[in-house]
């Protein structure tokens, strides 16, 4: 077997892997920890803030799924993307969102470190670095270890929200001071907007970024035997998911848990639980807050191996990142995000609130950007195919008054951070990563150019 080719990726993935995997891409330390920062700037209007971003996200997942299903297995949504709006989309999504992972991958790392340090007396770097390796020879062995891997943390995380759902049902309906008492609880300490009307809009860009990661369905599912079914079936259950993981149970947390005594930062799950007495909250929301970001920390190197592997098989990377090894696996793609995700973690290390900080706050809002282009370009796609008189076996609902809406909703975000002090200043860092990327395709266009007209010269000069 030839220890590399230029062939296709491995198709090893089931659709259980695909489910699982856009799940745990839901479900995260944004929940587990980051849902905290989101309560103290909303109180329990929070709700709000959760039911609207999830619902953002459930309608991105249906202009994904249409555009899947129209066009089965052509690659990830950056792909889709192009579609519609022209091949600079493909390249402009494509590497933001590369960007925006590499960044994650240096995030979990030193997240990962940071709580093991609870149970392993060794310094930060040293444990980096064994999560990141392990995290890295997952990926290297095949797509399927890669799935058997996030299959199970994702169950872990599934089961983890699951039983505190229950938990917390119970104790309301049952253990504890009853319904009337956590109704009370909602409006007991400022009322149920706290903050004011306009706080549960101010915190959906902080909610937004935790319930990102369903799209990863799409990259994940052109590895499988049947890309738009496993594509569509994510898209049509995202919303469940998010209505019972998310809202479920942060209305759990804030009818038992005065909002303003959860600390930003901490777990408000484990604040939680103790109120309900269940004993080992803390330790056992350490092992499932640490499984969270290995599962993050996985995810991260896979998303960054196949976005540079598309964006080669495209011209738009170095072809040398589309060749695969013998197990069908990208290897210099994981590789190369591996060193940049690491480098991400290094300047944790050397500044943490310098380098770092300006890493963090140039990706923080590149989501955004990147769903704004999804929603055009499954408009300009829709549109072209309903020209062409083709049939859609899954249509965008409301065509095109939702999609514009979508729009619309991730216009305010942008401006409810544009206004909001905090959010400033990663708005526009962020909006510089995207110029950084427009200059970089504005020179790749001017080098193929002039590659092109060398080209066509060439005959005629040899001629003389």
């Amino acid at each position: 077997m030839p220890d590399r080719n230029t062939g296709e990726l491995a198709h090893s993935l089931q659709p259980r892997h695909v489910t699982l995997i856009s799940l745990g891409g839901i479900i995260g330390a944004g929940l587990f920890v980051g849902s905290s920062a989101a309560i103290n700037m909303a109180g329990p209007a929070v709700l709000i803030s959760y039911a609207l971003s999830g619902i953002l996200v459930f309608l991105i997942m249906r202009m994904l799924g249409e555009m899947a299903v129209a066009r089965p297995g052509i690659g990830t949504f950056a792909e889709y993307a192009a579609l519609g709006l022209g091949s600079w989309a493909g390249f402009l999504t494509g590497w933001l969102y590369w960007y925006f992972w590499v960044i994650t991958v240096g995030v979990e790392t030193i997240a990962g470190a940071q709580l093991l340090q609870y149970w392993v007396a060794a310094p930060v770097w040293l444990i980096g670095l064994v999560l990141i390796a392990m995290m890295t020879a997952t990926n290297l062995l095949s797509v399927r270890t890669y799935g058997e891997f996030e299959f199970w943390f994702a169950l872990l995380k599934v089961g983890a929200i699951a039983v505190f759902i229950v938990l917390g049902l119970g104790f309301i309906l049952a253990f504890g001071p009853g319904p009337s008492a956590a109704l009370h609880q909602l409006t007991a300490h400022g009322g149920f907007f706290p903050k004011g009307i306009s706080a549960p809009l101010v915190a959906i860009p902080v909610v937004i970024f935790s319930m990102m990661g369903s799209e990863v369905a799409t990259i994940a599912a052109a590895e499988t035997a049947d890309p738009a079914r496993n594509v569509t079936r994510a898209a049509r259950t995202v919303s469940l998911r998010i209505l019972v993981f998310y809202v479920a149970s942060i209305a759990i947390i804030v009818s038992l848990a005065p909002w303003d005594s959860l600390v930003p930062g901490d777990s408000p799950f484990t604040k939680t639980l103790e109120i309900m007495k269940i004993p080992g909250a803390a330790a056992a929301m350490s092992v499932i807050a640490v499984t969270a970001v290995l599962s993050c920390l996985n995810s991260a190197i896979y998303i960054t191996s196949r976005m540079l592997y598309e964006l080669a098989r495209r011209g738009d990377a170095p072809a040398v990142f589309a060749a695969t090894s013998g197990r069908r696996v990208p290897r210099l793609g994981i590789l190369f995000g591996t060193v940049a995700g690491s480098a991400a973690a290094l300047a944790w290390l050397i500044s943490p609130k310098g380098i770092f900080l300006f890493l963090i706050n140039t990706s923080g809002a590149i989501i955004l950007f990147i769903y704004m282009i999804i929603a055009f370009g499954e408009i300009r796609f829709r549109q072209q195919l309903e020209r062409r008189g083709e049939r859609l076996l899954l249509r965008m609902w409301l065509f095109p008054w939702l999609s514009y809406a979508v729009i619309a909703g991730i216009g305010a975000v942008l401006v409810l951070m544009a206004v909001t002090p905090s959010q400033t200043v990663q708005l526009a860092l962020s909006g510089l990563s995207v110029v950084v990327a427009l200059a970089a395709l504005a020179v790749r266009r001017t080098v193929a150019r002039k590659r092109a007209g060398a080209a066509s010269a060439a005959p005629a000069g040899l001629a003389q």
